[in-house]
């Protein structure tokens, strides 16, 4: 019977790859097709009010608008704060924080803190749903290492929509390590939102998401810019990039071939600085990377073909253009991060997920009320993740890990440091050491799952709460279904 069931598995895989790799999909490009006119949009910083206890208190709006990406057309778009994605916050660890975060879209939502640890009933997930016209009020302390998260919703079914017409944004935590590298927002600390789109012949988003994976779109957008270029004035600039795609992967360098130091991956920096010339983030992932520049010099950041499937397509990002005058940074720190990396102990707790072609976990589709795994808080365990589908990711919410191997392999040098989402290749075996959060709720469950938001969306996500250690036995697997504060979202 198991061999007959591999059987099946790779017809399927030959199935999917056959349609994907054999499509124009594959050839898609933009490259040539640019001229680099438009300035980089820097999203702006928003600036907090400052409560009588200390507390930093952000005011974000949900809502409708249009946005001019293509010259003369306006496109209807979501923002938050403005027509197409939301401003950048930063605050430093051991803040207080809180928000207030205003539906004004016409229809239900949520906001979800991607990367952050946090209590459950903040974590702005599935079950904290904003509804038209409502305000949700999360507050928490921030209490993790230095990182460039971000936010975005997490409306179940819906996901995928809510960020494709432009609910997002980046969040960034500084510590003491952070202060090592360049970090004068807009100037030498530069957030690059690198997103894909398919614009109808009017300037429309088009929805259409017809491949295995979800929207690919053929045209690219960097902070909400199209055919974006971007002026530096410093000889080290820091970048901080987040794929914010629906589906789409992107295999970073620049086209003089110019190596650059990585410093950072999903939730914090690396303990030293390790030297590239090209790496690959899937949706939601994020990386940090510090580039020298000589005066006057240009380049493109291109993402370059990885092959089929959602690393398909070749794209010219961002033109960077050094100025005739650099202002002289300080060298970068050899020693980046005092966290040492995530070990766990020997006799720790192993789990293991199923990913399938059916976008199920484990055989399941996602339930709102089942509760799929009970974790204690703070605990280390090591996850391991088998794809025995398509190409998918995975992220666990409340958690930092580090991945242990693929395939029994060490991972790529750009996998190796703190993260919280990783690319699962098809067919593979990913084994993560997990670190969880130490905030316990026996009422609100957090998600793992995966960020290609198609997947995400038709069910491939399930439900864990964090408990005090010792009392997992005693937590029901269901949530109560009379329990308003725990709404079903049908699709």
């Amino acid at each position: 019977m198991k061999s007959y069931h591999r059987l099946i598995f790779l017809l399927g895989l030959l199935l999917i790859f056959g349609v994907a790799g054999c499509s124009s999909e594959e050839t898609v490009t933009n490259v040539g097709k640019l001229e680099f006119e438009q300035a980089l949009k820097i999203p702006e910083l928003l600036e907090p009010t400052i409560e009588s206890d200390g507390t930093k208190h952000f005011t974000l709006a949900m809502k409708p608008g249009t946005t001019e990406f293509l010259p003369g057309k306006e496109t209807d778009t979501w923002g938050i704060n403005g027509s197409y994605l939301g401003p950048t916050i930063r605050v430093s660890r051991g803040d207080k924080v809180s928000f207030d975060v205003a539906n004004q879209l016409g229809e239900t939502s949520t906001l979800h803190w991607h990367g952050m640890m946090l209590p459950p009933a903040m974590d702005g997930g599935p079950h904290q749903m904003i509804e038209d016209g409502e305000t949700w009020s999360p507050h928490w302390t921030i209490d993790q290492p230095s990182a460039t998260t971000w936010y975005h919703p997490h409306l179940h079914g819906k996901t995928a929509q809510h960020v494709y017409r432009g609910l997002a944004g980046m969040f960034i935590i500084d510590d003491e390590d952070s202060e090592k590298l360049p970090s004068n927002y807009g100037v030498d600390d530069i957030p690059l939102i690198v997103q894909d789109k398919l614009f109808t012949s009017d300037g429309q988003f088009s929805e259409d998401d017809d491949t295995p994976y979800g929207t690919l779109g053929d045209e690219i957008l960097v902070n909400g810019t199209y055919d974006p270029f971007l002026e530096v004035t410093a000889s080290q600039v820091r970048f901080r990039l987040l794929n914010g795609s629906n589906a789409r992967a992107y295999n970073f360098g620049f086209t003089d071939g110019r190596s650059f130091q990585l410093v950072a991956n999903d939730a914090g920096l690396l303990n030293e600085p390790v030297t590239l010339d090209r790496f690959m983030l899937s949706p939601g992932e994020r990386a940090e990377i510090v580039v020298e520049f000589e005066p006057g010099e240009e380049t493109v950041l291109r993402s370059y073909s990885g092959g089929a499937g959602i690393q398909s397509g070749e794209f010219d990002l961002l033109k960077v253009v050094a100025a005739s005058e650099l202002t002289e940074s300080s060298p970068i720190s050899e020693q980046l991060s005092s966290v040492p990396p995530i070990e766990v102990p020997e006799d720790a707790k192993v789990r293991q997920f199923k990913l399938t072609m059916e976008n199920e976990i484990n055989d399941k589709l996602m339930d709102m009320y089942r509760i799929d795994e009970v974790v204690p808080a703070g605990a280390k365990e090591i996850w391991e993740i088998h794809n025995f589908g398509p190409e998918h990711n995975f992220h666990i919410h409340d958690a930092a890990f580090r991945v242990l191997d693929i395939n029994d392999k060490e991972p790529n040098d750009y996998e190796r440091g703190r993260k919280d989402t990783v690319f699962v290749p098809a067919g593979a075996k990913v084994r993560l050491a997990v670190e969880f959060g130490n905030h316990t709720d026996l009422n609100y469950p957090l998600m793992y799952h995966c960020h290609l938001l198609k997947h995400e969306d038709e069910g491939m996500m399930g439900q864990f709460l964090l408990v005090e250690p010792g009392t997992e036995s005693q937590v029901p697997t269901e949530l109560p279904k009379d329990d308003t504060e725990h709404q079903h979202n049908e699709h």
